[in-house]
C-alpha cells in the first residue's frame, strides 16, 4: 500500500518498473549472500575445533573472500539500479514540473513568489530523489536481511532470537514518534527556505532600487533576521536526528548485553556450541548498521514525502486558461490563420469580484489601427490582455473574425499575435537570441538579415551597432545593461519579427523621445500595412494617426473616434490634447 503522500510518484516508478525489478533481484541476491558470512564462520569454528590445518584454513579463507566479492559485485549492481532510476526520475520529474509551471496561467505567477517556486523545483526534488533513491535500497536492505537473519537466527536459538528483539517494541514507539515530528519540522525548514529565496530573488533583482533608497543594510539585516530562524529550526531537526541514533543504538546494544549474557550462559553449559554463538553474535553485529541506518532512512522519507507534498501543491495547480477540449476535433479548421478583425461584445470583466471593464462593445476592422488612452486604471493593459487570453473573458465577449476567441488553439492564436507588454522584459543572452526569440520553433531559427530588418524597424538597429559586440551584445539579467528606450525597441523588433497579424503595444513607446517614436510609428504603417494594430499610449503624438482612437475612463468606453473628431468633441481627449500642448510649450521656453 503505498502512502497518499507518495501516490503522486508511482507513475514514475512504473515507467522504470523493469529495472526496479533487477534492483529487488540484486537487494535479494546481496543480501542472501551477505547472510552466509556467518555461517561460513560457523562452519570454520566448528571444523577447526576438532584439528587446525593448512587445508582447512586455506578452504574457509577463500569462502570468506567468494563470499565479499560476490556481496560487493551484487551491492554495486544494486546502488548503479536504484541510484541511477531515482536520478532518471529526478530528471522526468523536474522536466514535468517545468513543463506544468510553463502551462500555468500568469495569475499563478501574481500570487506566488518565485523564489518559493524555486526552492520547491531545487531543494524539495533533491529530497524527493534521496527518498526514491537511498531511502529505498537501504529500505530494501534492512527488511531484506533482517528477514534472512532473523530465519537462520531462529535456526540457532529461537530462545535467544525472542529476546533479543525484546527491546524492538521500544523501538518501534521511538521511530513512530521522532518520525513525525521529523516530518513536521522538516516542513517548516523547507517552508523557511523559500522565504530565504524568495527574499534573495527580491533582492537580486531590485538591487538598484535598493542602492538607491540605501536599504543595504537594512536589507542584509533582514535577511540575516531570517536566515537566523532557518537556522534555529535546522539545528532544532539535527538536534531531534541527533536523539534518535543514539536511542536506536542504545536498543540495539540492549540487545547484544542480552545476547551476550544468555548465549554466554548456554555456551558454558553446553547446550550451544562455540560456532553457533560466534555465528547468532555475528547476525547481531551485522543488523547493528541497518538499525542505525534505519534513522537515517526515517529522515530521508519524512524530508522526501514533506517535500513531495510541497511538489504536488504545484502539480495541482490547474491551468486558468487552456484550450477547449472539444478543440481537437476540430483542430485543422482552429489553426487555419486569422485576418485580424477584433469585436468586444458586451464585456464585462473584474479581478476577483471587483468590475474593471464594464460593457464594452467596441470592433476594430482587420488592418485597422486603434489606439487607445485614459487615465492610470481605466482598464486599458486589462483590455488588450483579453486578446492573446493572458485573462479570459466571458465566453462570447471576445471575438477575433467574427469566432469566439476560445474556439482558437492556444497556440495558433499567440503565433499570430506580436504582444509587446508594458513591462518589457528581457532574457539574460545576447540581443540578436532575445530579437529571435519571437521566432516559433516551427519557423526555426532568424537569419542575421531578418533581426536586422526588424531591429531597423524598431529604430534599434544603429545602437546595436554601436555596441562592441553588436548583435552578439550581453545584455544581463532582464536587459539590465540596455536603456528603458533601447529595451523597449528590442521587444518591439522581436514582436515584428514573427510578422503578426495583430500587434499590441500597450505603451510601448513610454520611453522613447518623441522624434524616435515618430520613425517608429513610420516603420509601422509600412510594415503593418493590411495587419491589425492595437496600441496603447498617454501621448497624443503616438495615437493622433491612429484610425481609430478609444478613450477609456473607470472601464468604459467614453469616446470613440479619429483625432479630428475627439478633438471636435471637447472631451478627455482634448483636454488631454491642450494639456500636452501646453507642456511642449512650456518645454520650448
Amino acid at each position: 500500500m503505498v502512502p497518499k503522500k507518495l501516490r503522486p510518484l508511482v507513475p514514475y516508478l512504473k515507467r522504470y518498473r523493469g529495472g526496479l525489478i533487477w534492483g529487488a533481484l540484486c537487494v535479494l541476491l546481496t543480501n542472501g549472500i551477505a547472510v552466509q558470512f556467518p555461517q561460513v564462520l560457523r562452519h570454520a569454528i566448528n571444523d577447526l575445533h576438532s584439528g587446525v590445518t593448512s587445508q582447512k584454513l586455506l578452504k574457509f579463507a577463500l569462502a570468506i573472500i567468494a563470499v565479499f566479492v560476490a556481496k560487493g559485485i551484487f551491492q554495486f549492481l544494486t546502488r548503479w539500479i536504484v541510484i541511477g532510476i531515482s536520478r532518471d526520475i529526478e530528471f522526468d520529474l523536474r522536466n514535468d514540473l517545468f513543463a506544468h509551471l510553463e502551462r500555468l496561467s500568469h495569475s499563478y505567477y501574481q500570487r506566488n513568489r518565485t523564489g518559493d517556486i524555486m526552492a520547491r523545483a531545487t531543494n524539495d526534488l533533491n529530497a524527493v530523489r534521496n527518498l526514491l533513491g537511498p531511502a529505498i535500497m537501504y529500505s530494501a536492505n534492512t527488511i531484506v536481511f533482517t528477514a534472512l537473519a532473523v530465519g537462520y537466527m531462529l535456526r540457532i536459538s529461537p530462545k535467544l532470537t525472542i529476546f533479543a528483539f525484546l527491546p524492538l517494541p521500544v523501538a518501534s514507539i521511538v521511530i513512530q514518534y521522532f518520525g513525525r515530528r521529523i516530518h513536521e519540522r522538516f516542513e517548516r525548514i523547507q517552508a523557511m527556505f523559500s522565504d530565504i529565496s524568495a527574499r534573495a530573488q527580491e533582492n537580486f533583482s531590485g538591487a538598484r532600487v535598493i542602492r538607491a533608497y540605501v536599504q543595504e543594510q537594512a536589507e542584509i539585516a533582514a535577511f540575516e533576521g531570517a536566515n537566523q530562524e532557518y537556522i534555529r529550526r535546522s539545528l532544532g531537526l539535527v538536534r531531534l536526528m541527533g536523539m534518535l541514533w543514539p536511542t536506536l543504538e542504545l536498543m540495539l546494544g540492549i540487545a547484544v548485553v542480552i545476547v551476550l549474557w544468555l548465549g554466554g550462559r548456554q555456551v558454558l553449559a553446553g547446550k550451544m556450541n562455540v560456532g553457533d554463538f560466534v555465528a547468532f553474535n555475528t547476525y547481531m553485529a551485522q543488523l547493528m548498521w541497518p538499525v542505525i541506518a534505519l534513522g537515517w532512512v526515517i529522515n530521508l522519507f519524512q524530508r522526501g514525502t514533506a517535500s513531495m507534498t510541497r511538489i504536488e501543491e504545484i502539480f495541482s495547480q490547474k491551468p486558468e486558461i487552456a484550450d477547449d477540449p472539444q478543440i481537437e476535433t476540430r483542430l485543422p479548421d482552429v489553426i487555419r490563420e486569422i485576418e485580424g478583425e477584433i469585436e468586444f461584445r458586451n464585456l464585462n470583466f473584474g479581478y476577483d469580484g471587483v468590475p474593471v471593464l464594464k460593457d464594452i462593445n467596441l470592433r476594430i476592422p482587420a488592418g485597422s489601427s486603434l489606439a487607445i488612452v485614459g487615465p492610470t486604471g481605466s482598464g486599458k493593459t486589462t483590455l488588450v490582455n483579453l486578446i492573446p487570453r493572458i485573462y479570459d473573458a466571458a465566453a462570447g465577449s471576445v471575438l477575433i473574425d467574427g469566432r469566439p476567441i476560445r474556439e482558437y488553439a492556444l497556440d495558433s492564436l499567440r503565433r499570430q499575435i506580436g504582444f509587446v507588454p508594458q513591462e518589457t522584459f528581457l532574457f539574460s543572452d545576447t540581443i540578436r537570441e532575445n530579437i529571435a526569440y519571437g521566432l516559433s520553433q516551427e519557423d526555426s531559427t532568424a537569419s542575421l538579415d531578418e533581426i536586422k530588418a526588424a531591429a531597423e524597424a524598431a529604430n534599434i538597429a544603429n545602437d546595436i551597432e554601436g555596441f562592441p559586440d553588436g548583435y552578439n551584445t550581453m545584455v544581463g539579467e532582464r536587459g539590465i545593461t540596455l536603456s528603458g528606450g533601447q529595451k523597449q525597441r528590442t521587444a518591439i523588433a522581436r514582436a515584428l519579427l514573427r510578422s503578426p497579424r495583430i500587434l499590441i503595444l500597450d505603451d510601448a513607446l513610454s520611453s522613447v523621445d518623441t522624434h524616435t517614436e515618430d520613425k517608429i510609428l513610420n516603420h509601422l504603417r509600412e510594415i503593418m500595412r493590411g495587419r491589425t494594430t492595437i496600441f496603447i499610449s498617454h501621448r497624443v503624438s503616438t495615437v493622433r494617426n491612429a484610425d481609430r482612437i478609444a478613450v477609456l475612463h473607470q472601464g468604459r468606453i467614453v469616446e470613440l473616434g479619429t483625432h479630428d473628431e475627439l478633438i471636435a468633441r471637447s472631451g478627455y481627449y482634448t483636454d488631454l490634447y491642450n494639456k500636452q500642448l501646453l507642456e511642449e510649450e512650456l518645454a520650448e521656453v
